[in-house]
């Protein structure tokens, strides 16, 4: 799954994610597990709300390497 997030187009960060789902843009949302537990919660219940799958992944600096930042991201989101 993270190689379509790769390749796709995509938003870093949970502004921008939230931004997304409130926008009807967000295909599948990416959640770091080692995250700040203050951040992920809410946006996997958002999420839920608006039927959008919710993939888990390792730690954010395997996020961040993957949206091609050069820090750690706690979510991410493939949009259309």
């Amino acid at each position: 799954m993270l190689s379509e997030l790769k390749i796709g187009s995509r938003v870093v960060g949970a502004k921008q994610t939230k931004r997304a789902i409130a926008d009807g843009r967000a295909l599948r949302v990416f959640l770091a597990m080692d995250a700040d537990p203050r951040i992920t919660p809410p946006l996997a219940a958002l999420c839920k709300e608006n039927h959008i799958p919710v993939e888990h992944v390792c730690t954010m600096s395997e996020l961040g390497a993957v949206c091609n930042i050069a820090v750690g991201s706690a979510v991410a989101a493939l949009i259309s």
